[in-house]
């Protein structure tokens, strides 16, 4: 009785290997993008739940925002990427940045993040 052997060659391995080391080679790329959206709006809410939030005028607010986000380490948002909307019920709060990582050679990954937040009277609830 002959036995035939059968499994993976090693030109297929280095393949599933070359591929998976892509897949994880683009998710640490990607993550830590995600990871500072995610710090951003946990920011915007920690914001908004601060008494007095919607009653502050535009500048005293960025400079909350921005003290939480220094915190957080999120260093893409910019300035002109926060702004204020006056509302029925108080303030919306609209973040809108873009962030660019170089992925290889001259190929770059693009994330765009947009994230919103009510401020009301009654402290974001």
């Amino acid at each position: 009785m002959q036995h035939k052997q059968s499994g993976i060659t090693l030109t297929s391995f280095a393949v599933v290997l070359a591929v998976v080391g892509f897949f994880i080679y683009i998710g640490m790329k990607l993550f830590p993008m995600y990871l500072e959206f995610y710090a951003v709006r946990s920011a915007m809410k920690g914001f908004a739940a601060e008494a007095g939030s919607a009653e502050m005028d535009p500048a005293e607010a960025k400079r909350s925002l921005f003290r939480r986000l220094d915190i957080s380490n999120a260093d893409n948002v910019k300035p002109e990427d926060v702004t204020f909307e006056r509302t029925g019920t108080g303030v919306k709060m609209h973040v809108d940045y873009e962030v660019r990582r170089s992925l290889i050679a001259n190929l770059d990954v693009v994330g765009k993040f947009d994230a919103t937040q009510d401020l009301t009277t009654r402290g974001g609830q």
